[in-house]
């Protein structure tokens, strides 16, 4: 990333500063001459009004070069023109008479440049020069002329002006590539560890370090969200292992307990009542052992969406009040104080009331294991805006707050639960899986030292 967006950029800056250079280029030498040229006006005037006197005659010195070095040091330019002084009738009256003396003055002559006005002529043997005359007039008749040339090559010239030009764009590319280098490596930096984290993980770390101070808010963002990736990465690879000998254990305890049960029947170790006592246990062992796998089937078929829901016209009221009843009564204990709740009026959805009975069942089961002592569970209907909510509420022992993201996680069970229940840690999951199928949800309500309440929502379905 580094090399890549600084060698494009530094692609783009030099393409820039070129297109910025022509165009400098263009436009100061441009100005540079129009600055010459306006100079060499200056010099003309000035040589022609000191080069007659009051009475008409013209009057030729070396004030001449004192003018032009003049000029140069005011504007702070170095340029050096002929100068060539004829008088009325044409003769040359300053100057040097030679052969590109008279080709100048006839191709002037030809071209006839308006007066004071800088004009672009070229000679036979192709050289270009730039030419300004001034008429010298007395008394309304042309008493001289005064004509100023240079090479076309002397006044487009700027030199120096270009060399600043380029030294400030080759300073510029500098310092862009200077600054692009810094920040993209600065944001390179953290994408960089992100990537090394991420091959971490790979190979199974999840134990990884992420610098947090970003003060960039997306970069942040994303250190921040690939940190609990790999935080919850590890809490399911800690799943996983604790799924595989927890479901090891859990199918194991059965099958050793039904092998040796059935081992001493058949060995006659026990016999008569006793055998039969061990027969019982077997059956209920086999059942328990049977359900753990049905659960394991059925928690599979909804995890692919497998979820089979028939629903029907219900009276909610009547039928909450049957499942907590049902449920009570199969209870051996006589310690658990159930309560239940319901509208005044009836309330009647379309659902599947069996499906209502597994999750009640299976909140009501929970709500059992988290009490201790003289528990009380409390099951209240509400009816909502869209549907309908049952509030399942006990004042057991809590969730602790660290586990509470993770009760709704597949083969998930709290710390305090593993060692006093038997089971696979599909209720939960399996509940809330039902309840989307209704067209509602399962929720942990809240959950303290004082009790926890879940809430059962279920969408008003379609006869």
């Amino acid at each position: 990333m580094l090399s890549y967006w600084t060698t494009r950029y530094l692609g783009t800056l030099f393409v820039g500063l070129i297109v910025i250079g022509v165009i400098s280029s263009v436009w100061l030498n441009y100005h540079e001459t129009e600055k010459r040229l306006n100079i060499m006006k200056l010099m003309v005037e000035d040589i022609a009004d000191r080069a007659i006197d009051s009475d008409g005659k013209l009057r030729v010195g070396p004030y001449l070069m004192r003018i032009i070095d003049g000029r140069q040091r005011i504007f702070e330019i170095n340029l050096m023109p002929f100068v060539l002084i004829t008088d009325g009738q044409g003769k040359l009256v300053y100057g040097r008479e030679d052969k590109f003396t008279q080709q100048f003055l006839e191709i002037t002559a030809l071209a006839k440049p308006e007066n004071n006005t800088p004009a672009l002529i070229t000679l036979h043997h192709g050289e270009r020069f730039y030419v300004v005359t001034q008429e010298m007039t007395y008394e309304g008749k042309v008493a001289g002329k005064v004509y100023l040339f240079s090479p076309e090559t002397e006044i487009v010239k700027s030199n120096r002006d270009l060399s600043l030009l380029f030294i400030l764009l080759g300073s510029l590319a500098l310092l862009g590539w200077l600054v692009i280098y810094l920040f993209t490596r600065k944001l390179s930096d953290p994408i960089q560890k992100v990537a090394d984290a991420a091959k971490r993980i790979v190979t199974g770390d999840y134990d990884i370090q992420l610098q947090q101070d970003i003060r960039e808010k997306e970069m942040y963002e994303l250190i921040d969200s690939f940190k609990e990736m790999a935080d919850r990465l590890r809490q399911l690879e800690e799943m996983r292992t604790e799924l595989l000998a927890g479901v090891t254990h859990e199918l194991k305890t059965p099958v050793t307990s039904i092998s040796g049960l059935v081992q001493a029947v058949k060995d006659e170790v026990v016999t008569g009542e006793e055998a039969k006592e061990f027969l019982n246990i077997c059956v209920k062992e086999t059942g328990r052992l049977q359900k753990m796998v049905e659960d394991l089937l059925d928690f599979n078929s909804f995890a692919i969406g497998d979820i089979r829901v028939s629903k029907e016209w219900i009276d909610m009221n009547m039928l909450v009040q049957e499942i907590t009843h049902q449920w009570l009564i199969t209870q051996e204990e006589d310690a658990i104080q159930l309560q239940t709740r319901v509208p005044a009026h009836s309330v009647t959805i379309a659902t599947d009331p069996l499906r209502v009975q597994q999750i009640l069942y299976n909140l009501l089961n929970n709500a059992k294991q988290a009490v201790i002592g003289n528990g009380r569970i409390e099951v209240t209907l509400h009816e909502a805006q869209e549907g309908i909510r049952i509030d399942v509420k006990d004042n057991g022992m809590g969730v602790p707050l660290e586990e509470q993201p993770l009760i709704f996680e597949r083969f998930y069970r709290g710390e305090e639960k593993k060692h006093r229940v038997r089971g696979l840690g599909l209720g939960l999951p399996f509940s809330k899986l039902m309840a989307r199928a209704l067209g509602g949800d399962l929720r942990l309500q809240e959950s303290s030292s004082q009790g926890t309440i879940f809430s059962l929502t279920i969408g008003q379905g379609n006869k």
